[in-house]
């Protein structure tokens, strides 16, 4: 089982690091690394996932704001109409869930 290394901690913070596999839990750490992470902690995602996993987490993330989303998709090059939560549906499923 790899676990995730120390320097990543911050990032995890309502989990048990000794719990967390890279391998099990992957969809969740590239989740949780797209949205908080800075560039180191985005390097060692890139290191130990595929470009298809991580473009697949981006594509069907509904974790990931509006912000995070846009700003990957633009790196990676991706159709703005395959991303999960760039959907307009998906914008008004949110608000009626979260009344701000």
């Amino acid at each position: 089982m790899e676990l995730i290394p120390e320097t990543l901690k911050r990032y995890f913070w309502d989990v048990d690091l000794e719990d967390l596999s890279k391998n099990k839990f992957s969809y969740f750490v590239i989740e949780r690394l797209l949205e908080f992470g800075d560039r180191k902690a985005v390097k060692w995602m890139k290191d130990n996932f595929s470009l298809e996993e991580i473009e697949r987490v981006v594509c069907t993330s509904r974790n990931l704001s509006r912000k995070s989303a846009n700003f990957w998709r633009i790196v990676f090059d991706l159709d703005e109409d395959k991303i999960l939560c760039l959907k307009r549906s998906f914008r008004n499923e949110q608000k009626a869930i979260w009344k701000y």
